[in-house]
């Protein structure tokens, strides 16, 4: 028991300083393979922030723990939009002015609604785990196009900023790359079996540990960088690594889960995880696209009714273990 709970603790810790690392050290080297601010920012640094859910997803799936796979994805999306971006704008009002990002927005919510609508037959076979990577591939072709067709956009400055304050020589970025994955891989793997441990032992789903301590725990890196971005001003760097985060974990965590194994359902994530899930992507996109002229923010009031509904999904979940 001792041994599951240093698992968890020290799984979460290295993973977080190994995810800090990969970022830092991929988004150097995309730099100096000649990808652009914007490209980095949409893609690398959202593939960054996503792999421990990556990882962990998948250890779970291959060693049949499928709660554990959906509930990180799912649970971490949850997290993102209520803990995180809910914090964030209480913190500091988040002005969403990059127009690739109000292009994100209405495909976040697409991309979930095609999520729910495959989990309606109970399983996620590996058809439905191809068809999710293959929609991805359809969106990095977009974001690709975006970046060659946009001379200037707010949130590819935001990024180009980031870089140059954080710029590192080649060895450097190329060894915190290879150590962050390294480490980030014996991390997803420590926190798995200590997840699975726990919820062997107190006779909990693994679904409510992927929820719960697995999805918080792989969603620390989001917390850290969107924090950080709106605290030095950078509203679309702190709302870009949760569209690009939710959409990794959408399609690219589930699906890899997916390919490895196919997994059952539990009738918990239709009638309550999904649920809450869309609904918290609907109201991003409410808050942050902008109607009528408006210009897309969230508010402290909107960011207070995030976090709100992040305290109440996590009691809920507390007081259905408990009965």
């Amino acid at each position: 028991m001792l041994l599951s709970i240093l698992a968890i603790v020290g799984g979460l810790a290295v993973l977080v300083w190994s995810a800090d690392r990969f970022v830092d050290g991929s988004a150097a080297v995309a730099r100096y393979f000649g990808l652009s601010p914007l490209l980095i920012g949409m893609v690398v640094v959202g593939f960054g922030t996503s792999v421990p859910e990556m990882l962990v997803s998948a250890f779970a799936s291959y060693q049949g723990n499928p709660g554990i796979a959906l509930g990180n994805a799912y649970g971490s999306n949850i997290t993102n939009i209520a803990l995180i971006l809910g914090l964030t704008a209480m913190l500091k009002p988040i002005t969403v002015q990059s127009r690739v990002l109000k292009k994100e927005l209405p495909i976040l919510t697409a991309v979930t609604a095609i999520a729910a609508y495959q989990l309606w037959n109970g399983i996620i076979s590996r058809m439905d785990a191809f068809i999710l990577l293959g929609v991805f591939a359809v969106l990095m072709v977009w974001s690709l196009r975006q970046n060659r067709s946009m001379i200037s956009d707010a949130f590819g400055t935001e990024m180009e900023k980031e870089l140059k304050a954080q710029a590192l020589g080649v060895r450097k970025a190329v060894f915190r790359l290879i150590t962050g994955l390294i480490f980030l891989i014996v991390s997803s793997r420590m926190l798995v079996w200590g997840a699975v441990e726990i919820a062997q032992h107190f006779g909990v789903s693994d679904l409510i540990i992927g929820l719960t301590i697995v999805a918080l725990g792989t969603s620390l890196p989001e917390l850290a960088s969107s924090l950080s971005a709106a605290l030095k001003g950078e509203h679309d760097i702190a709302l870009g690594n949760i569209l690009g985060s939710n959409l990794f974990n959408t399609l690219v965590v589930v699906g890899i889960a997916g390919i490895i194994r196919p997994m059952e359902i539990l009738p918990d994530v239709m009638t309550r995880d999904i649920p809450v899930m869309t609904g918290l992507t609907v109201s991003l996109f409410l808050f942050g696209y902008g109607f009528k002229g408006r210009q897309g923010r969230i508010n402290r009031v909107e960011g207070s009714v995030l976090f709100l509904a992040f305290l109440l999904y996590t009691c809920f979940l507390i007081v259905s273990v408990l009965k």
